[in-house]
């Protein structure tokens, strides 16, 4: 068979392959995202500038996700200091929470936690590592509740590269059920609260 004849007979793949930067970003995560045609990565930027004190979502996002955003920013004001942000970083701000690809839907509560990292990398100004993907519900009491899709987010995590994935702990359960080809060379941290990302989210300054 011809490889290149391939495409002609199965169609566009549904999976794409970003390219790897490993580099830490200010401001940005890696998340991980189910999908009708499997798992995928979810990258979350966010930005703060001044302007009215107000958070804009952007990226076609559903009300699931829109709250998920809103408890994450909750959270991180009302834990500023434990968290090594400065209080009062949202003061005269306009804090922008953006999920690229805008022209494809998102929704679901999964995308907490990494929403809550992007928004401490920003506030904080330390980079986040874009080398480690992370899944998880959070709640207002920084709580890392259990997700769905867990296999095909692995999946999706091995696919682009990533070797060191976040999940609830509630989901360790989960673990002997995924096929041992789909874990093998990944290292899953289960998380209990949100300060529990950040060791494994931000290099350690020298």
């Amino acid at each position: 068979m011809n490889p290149g004849k391939i495409g002609t007979y199965l169609g566009v793949p549904h999976f794409r392959r970003r390219p790897a930067d490993t580099r830490p970003k200010v401001g940005s995560a890696t998340g991980l995202a189910w999908t009708s045609v499997g798992g995928d990565i979810l990258p979350v930027d966010v930005t703060i500038m001044d302007g009215t004190e107000k958070l804009t979502l952007t990226g076609q996002l559903g009300e699931v996700m829109k709250e998920s955003a809103q408890a994450a920013l909750s959270y991180i004001r009302s834990n500023a200091r434990s968290l090594g942000v400065p209080p009062g970083f949202y003061s005269k701000k306009e804090i922008h929470i953006h999920l690229p690809e805008g022209a494809i839907p998102k929704d679901g509560p999964s995308a907490g936690i990494t929403m809550a990292m992007a928004l401490i990398s920003a506030a904080s100004n330390r980079p986040a590592r874009s080398d480690v993907a992370m899944t998880g519900e959070i709640t207002l009491r920084g709580n890392v509740l259990a997700i769905g899709g867990l296999n095909e987010k692995l999946l999706a995590a091995r696919r682009n590269g990533i070797r060191t994935v976040l999940i609830p702990g509630e989901n360790q359960k989960d673990l002997p059920e995924i096929p041992a080809r789909v874990r093998e060379g990944l290292k899953i941290i289960p998380l209990e609260k949100i300060e529990d990302a950040i060791p494994h989210v931000f290099p350690k300054r020298s």
